[in-house]
């Protein structure tokens, strides 16, 4: 069944006819999302089993605001890391990707040669039917030749 309440157009909440009855001000909306909304962040920081740390990552950072030498000597051994990580998983990555295309010339190749092998036999196939009808026609002609000159 459909309500009888007409739904408020923007123009109706910003001004506040539609709570005519009621004093809602932006402060006490915001007062209860608040209460609303905290009860929820709180279940959902106790649910996370342990403590949160912060994680690093991994990627180039710039070295140079480091102050003291150690810890701008880990942050290069640190790039240094991550790009020796970065080049050794992409050298890996397109060693598989060169292997696959090796593989697919391997499998063209032999399709080749194999269709290759195809044409050659079916060439000699022709040559033998054009040979056979060329017998053929000539067996004929000379059948005829031979009659014409066993009735002079």
């Amino acid at each position: 069944m459909v309500s009888s309440m007409s739904l408020p157009d923007s123009r109706q909440i910003d001004s506040g006819e539609r709570y005519q009855d009621r004093d809602f001000s932006m402060i006490g909306r915001i007062v209860v999302a608040l209460v609303v909304l905290t009860p929820c962040l709180w279940m959902s920081c106790l649910s996370m089993p342990g403590e949160v740390h912060a994680q690093d990552v991994p990627g180039i950072e710039i070295c140079t605001v480091e102050k003291t030498m150690e810890r701008r000597t880990s942050c290069l051994q640190s790039n240094i890391n991550f790009l020796q990580n970065t080049i050794n998983r992409l050298t890996a990555d397109h060693q598989q990707k060169i292997d696959a295309a090796n593989r697919q010339i391997d499998a063209l190749k032999a399709l080749a040669a194999s269709l290759q092998k195809s044409v050659v036999d079916l060439q000699a196939a022709q040559k033998k039917m054009a040979d056979d009808l060329a017998k053929k026609a000539d067996t004929p002609a000379k059948d005829n030749a031979a009659a014409k000159a066993g009735g002079k």
